[in-house]
């Protein structure tokens, strides 16, 4: 089931539609029409598991599929800006090019963004386009500092007589694109399916945060970077999601709750601290929190 309550600037709940309807505080977090369009996001009305939700953790999805939770408006901001970049290009497609095209197997469903000529003349290309931060950007890039030595030496101080160095960037490390590959490469293989071909892939990834100092720091000094995103195995793209399309359905026919999601699904537990929806139903999640908590206290 959707998200069926907000959470307030001061921590507490109230149902959508109580929200929509009248605030319980003395004025609104944002405009009327801002929460109307979160509100609409979070229901899109699709009843099978999503190339998306399979992606994430079978406890994660479970629970947002089974259970009635709440979400903070604010932080659906980000998930806006990415619907309104969506809408500017589908507005945008004349000629030869596919857009916002929801395509269906025996296992999930997904929706591609751009099909076509999008990047130069040449046809069947894939397209993603992803609003993210600076610093998945640099991560997908490969892009990591290393001390490099100046040739001179501390002449005071505690360092005094150690080399000093300075900070370089470097392009060549592991680019971490795991969950935009495998998502991109479900769509080539539902595409061909439906006699589509795909000849290569790209992530159009939109930095947010491209006009602060963090992101120069982190070797981003563009608005958007275009990444290929290479070719991943059909036979084992199905067996992965058939899995956890299977191990779902199993959760929701017997409504019993599938193990915690794994420590990449989760982040290494950050996901469950903040940024998962159903954190509040999730016993493990209030696990985490307690325990960190502990640490904290």
């Amino acid at each position: 089931m959707p998200a069926t309550r907000f959470i307030c600037p001061n921590g507490q709940k109230v149902g959508i539609a109580e929200c929509l309807r009248e605030c319980r505080q003395k004025e609104r977090c944002m405009f009327l029409p801002t929460l109307r369009a979160v509100a609409n996001s979070l229901d899109r009305g699709i009843t099978e598991p999503t190339v998306t939700e399979l992606i994430s953790g079978v406890r994660e999805t479970y629970l947002k599929k089974t259970t009635a939770y709440s979400v903070d408006p604010q932080s659906a901001l980000y998930a806006l800006h990415g619907q309104a970049v969506h809408t500017i290009h589908e507005n945008h497609t004349e000629g030869e090019i596919l857009s916002e095209v929801r395509l269906k197997d025996r296992i999930t469903s997904g929706k591609f963004d751009l099909y076509g000529k999008i990047i130069d003349s040449e046809e069947g290309v894939l397209g993603d386009l992803k609003v993210t931060s600076s610093y998945k950007i640099m991560m997908a890039l490969g892009i990591y500092k290393v001390d490099v030595p100046t040739g001179e030496v501390y002449k005071t101080g505690l360092k005094k007589g150690k080399p000093k160095t300075r900070k370089e960037f470097r392009y060549d490390g592991v680019r971490h694109v795991w969950d935009w590959a495998i998502q991109l490469n479900y769509y080539r293989m539902l595409l061909e399916k439906a006699g589509f071909e795909v000849k290569r892939m790209f992530i159009q990834a939109l930095c947010r945060d491209s006009n602060l100092r963090t992101a120069a720091e982190r070797g981003i000094t563009k608005p958007i970077y275009i990444i290929p995103i290479n070719r991943i195995s059909d036979r084992w793209l199905d067996r992965y999601f058939g899995k956890k399309a299977r191990l779902l359905h199993d959760a929701i026919q017997k409504q019993q709750l599938p193990p915690p999601c794994s420590i990449k699904e989760n982040w290494g537990g950050r996901k469950c601290m903040e940024y998962c929806d159903a954190r509040e139903n999730c016993p493990h999640a209030q696990q985490v929190a307690e325990l960190l908590q502990g640490r904290a206290s």
